[in-house]
């Protein structure tokens, strides 16, 4: 035993070797502590370095993780909006009265059937594209909620026309005028 009095308290019986080996590794500990702590010494700058190579690497992987994030996102909605459209799609199968419609700067023209026209007309349908090339005709919902997704996607959606007062005053609204009227 390194500790004298240690020793003597032993052999007199005042204290067990429990106790001693208790107080001995209580010591150890101490000093362990005392030597794993820094001292104030400055710190070393590879050290300094090394963190901030730590700090500017975490940095870039979020900026990394955001930019993917997005990218995840843009493609999820850009599916949902084809789903929308393919399962939405009017058929367009007898078509055969040109529709003009504005997109961007350009007057652009898809063949449909008379009633397709009517219902453009009045708000019913609108026209979405996904490629900027083939446009297609989908019901005002489906419009609805791809402008939700992705207002850049559809192309046109007039606003339904609202019955006005002087509409139910109108003697005349029971009576259909026709196409083909020429003035």
């Amino acid at each position: 035993m390194a500790n004298p009095f240690q020793e003597q308290l032993l052999k007199a019986g005042l204290v067990d070797e429990k106790r001693v080996k208790k107080v001995r590794h209580g010591e150890a500990r101490k000093r362990k502590g005392k030597a794993g702590q820094q001292t104030d010494t400055p710190p070393d700058p590879a050290l300094k370095a090394a963190e901030e190579a730590r700090r500017l690497e975490a940095e870039r992987s979020r900026e990394l993780n955001r930019r993917q994030k997005e990218a995840a996102e843009r493609r999820a909605l850009e599916a949902q909006v084809r789903q929308l459209v393919d399962t939405h799609r009017q058929s367009r199968k007898d078509a055969e009265l040109p529709y003009h419609f504005q997109h961007g700067t350009a007057v652009k023209r898809i063949l449909v059937t008379r009633e397709q026209r009517d219902r453009l007309g009045n708000g019913r349908l609108g026209i979405v594209t996904l490629d900027d090339e083939q446009y297609d005709i989908v019901p005002r919902d489906a419009a609805e909620k791809i402008r939700e997704r992705d207002a850049s996607r559809l192309v046109l959606l007039n606003e339904p026309a609202q019955k006005t007062q002087k509409d139910e005053d109108d003697p005349y609204a029971g009576y259909e005028v026709p196409d083909d009227l020429m003035w």
